[in-house]
């Protein structure tokens, strides 16, 4: 870590604390220097030193950086820049500093709370919004880049005090002419959110990535994620064989509504999802939006600060875990 901090200053960038790791790279929170004192808090991702020197593993960490530099969306996280030291590749990107829907899942669970509906259906809706702009995204010369992120699951995904929600890491995406996909060959993603094409080996289309938002939706509103079993076999086969539930049997005010939208969403059959992720918001929006009135940024932010509150316990939460 001295050694990684010490090659970083010399561009400008001081490592301040590790805050992510995945199998191919590590994410830090850091601070941009420039003239005049000038200070920009980032988060700073490096492929593994160990991964740098593979061909695939570094075209696609390159290929992801290619990627998400031109995905400038309010619901994703945006990449400032790719860089090379020494032969170790690492991109800066923005900083959001807030909770993963991963962490925000698991303290609510600790304190035997649960997410109020409009809450979590208004993050799904807003990752919802990313997808969308992404699925939709096209080269310069107009072609689609037909993306897919296929790792969409709670960890990769961001809720800031301010409310902001934001979809990161297109680390195994696939894309147009920039991503090694291997599809066929492996099954990308983790078990218990990859959709049951994923886990067939089949190729994805942007259809993959609404069942694993689906997925996301209902362990947000249960606490829990409905497929994950003993072993990645065992999940893989909840994806793709167990049948769907009826969420309102688990959770009382998970109304009909939303109950056709999680049902819809995790359709065994692509055919029978939605059609885009733009169907899938209009949905959420209608069920967030419907009397005339629906939750806010502001909302969320309000909610995810007295969340926050050290001193916050158990008996002033006025939902709980059903």
């Amino acid at each position: 870590m001295a050694e990684i901090r010490h090659i970083f200053n010399e561009v400008h960038f001081e490592l301040v604390r590790r805050i992510a790791e995945g199998g191919m790279g590590i994410v830090y929170e850091a601070r941009q220097r420039g003239a005049n004192r000038f200070e920009k808090r980032v988060a700073v991702k490096l492929i593994r030193e160990e991964y740098s020197e593979i061909d695939e593993f570094r075209d696609n960490f390159i290929g992801e950086a290619l990627l998400a530099a031109d995905l400038i969306h309010a619901n994703i996280v945006q990449i400032y820049h790719l860089g090379e030291i020494s032969g170790q590749y690492f991109m800066v990107m923005e900083f959001v500093d807030g909770l993963t829907v991963d962490e925000l899942v698991r303290k609510h669970v600790e304190l035997q709370m649960s997410i109020p509906v409009d809450i979590a259906v208004f993050i799904a809706a807003r990752v919802c919004r990313g997808l969308a702009y992404a699925h939709r995204k096209r080269r310069k010369d107009h072609r689609p880049l037909n993306i897919v992120h296929r790792d969409v699951n709670p960890k990769n995904v961001i809720v800031s005090p301010n409310g902001e929600v934001k979809l990161t890491d297109f680390g195994i995406a696939k894309a147009l002419d920039l991503m090694h996909d291997g599809e066929g060959q492996i099954i990308p993603g983790k078990p218990e959110y990859t959709s049951p094409e994923q886990a067939n080996y089949e190729c994805t289309d942007a259809r993959a990535d609404l069942f694993s938002l689906g997925a996301v939706l209902s362990e947000v509103l249960l606490g829990h994620n409905i497929f994950l079993a003993e072993d990645h076999q065992a999940t893989w086969n909840n994806v793709r064989h167990m049948p769907t539930p009826h969420f309102p049997s688990l959770r009382s005010d998970i109304n009909g509504h939303l109950n056709s939208i999680l049902t819809k969403s995790l359709e065994k059959k692509r055919g029978d999802r939605y059609s885009s992720a733009l169907e899938m918001l209009y949905d959420m929006e209608r069920f967030l939006y419907n009397e005339g009135f629906g939750p806010s940024s502001e909302k969320v932010a309000g909610y995810m600060n007295s969340f926050l509150e050290p001193n916050l316990v158990k008996s002033q939460a006025a939902h709980r875990l059903i």
